[in-house]
């Protein structure tokens, strides 16, 4: 696969600081499977950099849907890192594993709109690296295992996981689920055990917990 520059799809936020080049770019491309790319830094000291706006699409107005659109952000080595995503609810009905969210299946990690993370700085998320720009996040849900998959395309509808857009996949990862004791009503995003460099990105929802290492790698 042809490499892409992941800045494609950056937000107003990430231009104005690499304008200040206050923030770092590829030296190498990413490949798909998870393989890591090096990166390099940028001469200029590092920028505190306002938190990003999520962008949903205008097809839907966000007032009143059955899956808010929500965001969390955390800062981490002087960047902003920040989630975006629908979050659907259970109402009743048991959703992964289920027929709504099939286990063995891709799904888009949310709801309506993929969900999508936006980084200020160079990052490793369950081992995946990619320089500062946007992303989204998909999955294949499973009851022993889940997989991530990163990729570059950001202007997909949630659930239009096409090769296309898998085309421009930088890589994916595993990680183990953990049971709650109690369900989770509305699928929830949060960052937790922030430290200088790293920390947790957290989905719950049902009685599923992930947490996923995310690391700022550059610096």
């Amino acid at each position: 696969m042809a490499p892409r520059h992941a800045l494609r799809n950056a937000p107003a936020f990430l231009a104005t600081a690499l304008v200040s080049a206050a923030l770092w770019i590829p030296a190498g491309a990413s490949t798909p499977g998870g393989s890591e790319a090096a990166f390099g830094p940028l001469a200029g000291p590092a920028a505190v950099l306002d938190e990003p706006a999520c962008t949903p699409v205008d097809r839907m107005p966000v007032s009143g849907r059955a899956s808010p659109y929500d965001s969390v952000h955390v800062t981490l080595a002087g960047g902003i890192i920040k989630i975006c995503y629908g979050s659907p609810a259970l109402r009743g009905r048991t959703m992964l594993g289920g027929g709504e969210v099939p286990f063995g299946q891709l799904w888009r990690f949310g709801a309506n709109e993929p969900t999508t993370l936006h980084t200020s700085v160079p990052l490793s998320v369950g081992g995946v690296r990619f320089p500062p720009g946007s992303v989204t996040l998909y999955a294949i849900p499973g009851a022993d295992e889940w997989e991530i998959f990163i990729s570059r395309s950001t202007t997909h509808w949630g659930l239009r996981i096409t090769p296309e857009v898998r085309a421009q996949e930088i890589g994916s990862f595993r990680v183990v689920p953990e049971v709650l004791d109690e369900p989770v009503e509305s699928m929830t995003f949060r960052f937790e055990d922030p430290g200088t460099r790293s920390a947790a990105l957290v989905m719950e929802w049902q009685t599923t917990r992930l947490a996923i290492p995310v690391t700022v790698t550059g610096g």
